[in-house]
């Protein structure tokens, strides 16, 4: 079999990616405590060394594993979980993977194996048990709400107050207020529901409610002139928007688009209109502070 060079480089650099996954989920299966997910784990690390040994027979090449980075993808899954790690490594190794039977007829073989590990891998991810998934709805809940409110808030008090450590305190004390607010609220909405484990989906709420709150809120205690903090403030919050999107997207197969500019047209739309009432109270009610 006859292969040009360019394409023997891919076929290197996807069975280099192929032995590093291998050894990746084999060290995040020693580190997971749920049996169901080591298990499927381990299935996808002999599926990856079984990708790694047919590429084998094709480039003739022995690889070894890049510790460095393996050891950088796996403290990125330990920090940002399983499900959305692997299901970005798999979205990164699949986007690099071509038709080669159309370039290259000998290679027409490779075409069905990658549409077989494609099938394959994304019926053991459907296996992946992660508790931070199951929660994702409390989560959404605490963030939207969070981005909604405080976006607003925060718009409203700086047309009113026009003073950063006041906008700064009373926003916070607004959002950490909210926070447990919204926190009881999705425990009774749970326990009414009949749904499990109602406790940890008002902590899911809260913290993401909290979180949201101390990022949207900081500017106005590291500038000076109001505007750039309710500017940065704004910008903060689109970008809260952008990440979580991007994350559910990966990990829950999520359209992103669509998504994130509702997100984002709920929040800055809500930032506008508080901004246009807040300049009417200012001018009709004539209070300074």
């Amino acid at each position: 079999m006859t292969i040009n060079s360019q394409t023997m480089k891919r076929l290197i650099s996807e069975q280099q990616d192929e032995c590093d996954a291998h050894v990746l989920y084999n060290k995040i299966a020693n580190l997971v405590k749920d049996e169901n997910n080591e298990k499927t784990l381990r299935l996808m690390a002999k599926d990856e060394l079984k990708h790694y040994s047919r590429l084998k027979t094709v480039t003739g090449k022995d690889l070894k594993p890049r510790v460095f980075r393996v050891l950088l993808n796996l403290w990125f899954i330990r920090i940002f979980g399983i499900t959305f790690g692997i299901k970005l490594l798999e979205k990164s190794e699949n986007q690099a993977v071509k038709a080669y039977g159309a370039e290259d007829k000998s290679l027409a073989f490779m075409d069905e194996i990658v549409e077989d590990e494609q099938r394959h891998e994304k019926e053991l991810m459907d296996m992946l048990d992660e508790e931070r998934l199951k929660y994702i709805g409390s989560i959404v809940l605490g963030l939207n709400d969070a981005l909604v409110e405080l976006t607003g808030a925060l718009t409203g008090y700086t047309i009113a107050f026009q003073n950063t450590d006041l906008i700064g305190i009373t926003g916070l004390i607004t959002g950490i207020s909210a926070s447990f607010s919204m926190a009881a609220s999705e425990y009774l909405a749970t326990r009414h529901e009949g749904g499990d484990n109602a406790l940890k989906s008002a902590f899911y709420t809260g913290v993401a409610y909290i979180f949201t709150v101390i990022l949207l809120v900081a500017p106005f205690f590291i500038f000076s002139n109001h505007f750039v903090c309710l500017g940065v403030t704004l910008a903060v919050a689109v970008l809260i928007i952008f990440a979580f999107n991007f994350y559910i997207s990966v990990a829950k197969d999520y359209v992103f688009s669509k998504r994130f500019f509702e997100m984002a047209g709920i929040s800055l739309g809500i930032a506008g209109i508080s901004f246009l009432i807040g300049i009417l109270v200012k001018k009709f009610i004539g209070v300074e502070i």
